[in-house]
């Protein structure tokens, strides 16, 4: 995770869905809730929560993009540089 100070914008690549579960679990952490807390707001059961930070990758899209929307994320996809297969 790259972030500079708390003003400027910050920036995380995310190459399986283990890296999104450690950002969310940070992140929801920093913000003094509990995954309980964070269920409730986002309108999800507890377990989703769990299952996200565990980095589950069968979660359903919609309600991940839901959560990270709730907690002030987006998600920005980009091509990778290097050659084109991003190596």
């Amino acid at each position: 995770m790259t972030s500079n100070n708390a003003s400027s914008p910050m920036t995380t690549t995310i190459r399986q869905s283990e890296d999104l579960g450690k950002l969310v679990r940070q992140l929801r952490a920093e913000q003094g809730l509990l995954q309980i807390d964070l269920a409730g707001l986002a309108g999800t059961g507890n377990r989703f929560i769990v299952d996200l930070e565990r980095g589950k990758p069968t979660l359903q899209l919609q309600k991940v993009l839901d959560v990270l929307d709730l907690m002030g994320l987006e998600v920005v996809v980009r091509r990778k540089g290097g050659n084109r297969h991003g190596k």
